[in-house]
C-alpha cells in the first residue's frame, strides 16, 4: 500500500519515502506526494533521488490494489529495494493542474443542477461535458465563472463517512463515474465558506487553496457531443504559469 500524502497535504512538493518495489513498469514507495492519474487529472511527474542515484519520473499511475506506480524514464537505473529516496514534484506543472481542476469545480458551481458526464484536466486547456440539451450562453457563463474566481473563495477538504452518499446523493455531480466506496470514508472538496459553500462534491484530486490563485479564464468553445451532451472547453486568459 502507498500512503497518499497528496490527499491530506496537496500543497506538499517533496517527500521522503522507502522503495517497496521497482521495475521498468514503475517504482512503488511506501508514501508519496505524486498524484496518480485518475478522475480526469493527469499523473504527476518529477524526480526521485537516493544515495548514489537519481531518476526522472515521467508519469504516476495506479497499480495493483492500493499501490501507486511512479513510472521511470526508459532505461534508467532503478533504486534498490528498501532504499530511502527523496521525491520532488515538477511543482510548476502540478500547480497549473491544480488551478485547472479547481476552475472546473467552479464551472460546476456556475451551472447549478446540471450533471457532469465527463471531464479532463489539462495543462493548456480543460473540459467539462454536461448533461444538457441547450448550450449555455458562453459570454454570460464566462462572466459568472470569473466572478467566482475573483471572489478568492477558500478551497479546502474534509473527510466524512461514505454513508453520506446514501442520505445526500446530490453531492455527486458526475453521471459516469461514482466516488469509490468501501473504505468507510469519503473526501469532499469545499469551495467557499462552510456555512454556505459555493461548491461541495466528492473529489480525490488536488486543488489550490483559494480561487484567486486560478487567474482569469476564457471559455474557448461550447461543442455539441450528442443530443443531450455539451462540452465546455476553457483555458487561462494569460499564457503564463501564474495568475
Amino acid at each position: 500500500m502507498t500512503q497518499r500524502l497528496f490527499l491530506d497535504t496537496p500543497s506538499a512538493q517533496t517527500m521522503t519515502a522507502t522503495v517497496l518495489a521497482a521495475d521498468a513498469a514503475g517504482i512503488v514507495l511506501d508514501r508519496t506526494v505524486f498524484y496518480a492519474r485518475s478522475g480526469g487529472q493527469p499523473g504527476d511527474v518529477g524526480v526521485l533521488r537516493w544515495n548514489g542515484g537519481e531518476i526522472a519520473i515521467i508519469d504516476t499511475i495506479k497499480g495493483e490494489g492500493e499501490a501507486i506506480l511512479h513510472v521511470p524514464a526508459p532505461d534508467a537505473a532503478l533504486p534498490p529495494m528498501g532504499a530511502a529516496v527523496e521525491g520532488a514534484l515538477d511543482w510548476q506543472r502540478r500547480h497549473v493542474l491544480m488551478r485547472m481542476h479547481t476552475a472546473l469545480h467552479l464551472l460546476c458551481a456556475a451551472l447549478p443542477g446540471i450533471a457532469v458526464t465527463g471531464g479532463q484536466v489539462g495543462l493548456d486547456k480543460s473540459r467539462l461535458d454536461l448533461d444538457i440539451a441547450e448550450p449555455p450562453d458562453r459570454a454570460a457563463l464566462e462572466e459568472r465563472l470569473n466572478a467566482l474566481i475573483a471572489a478568492d473563495h477558500p478551497v479546502g477538504f474534509f473527510w466524512v463517512d461514505d454513508s453520506v452518499l446514501d442520505t445526500d446523493p446530490g453531492l455527486v455531480r458526475t453521471l459516469s463515474v461514482k466516488p469509490p466506496r468501501g473504505t468507510g470514508r469519503l473526501r469532499l472538496i469545499r469551495v467557499g465558506a462552510e456555512a454556505e459553500p459555493v461548491d461541495l462534491q466528492p473529489c480525490g484530486g488536488t486543488h489550490v487553496a483559494r480561487t484567486g490563485e486560478i487567474g482569469r479564464v476564457v471559455i474557448t468553445k461550447i461543442e455539441n457531443k450528442g443530443r443531450q451532451n455539451r462540452r465546455i472547453v476553457l483555458q487561462f486568459a494569460s499564457t503564463g504559469d501564474t495568475p
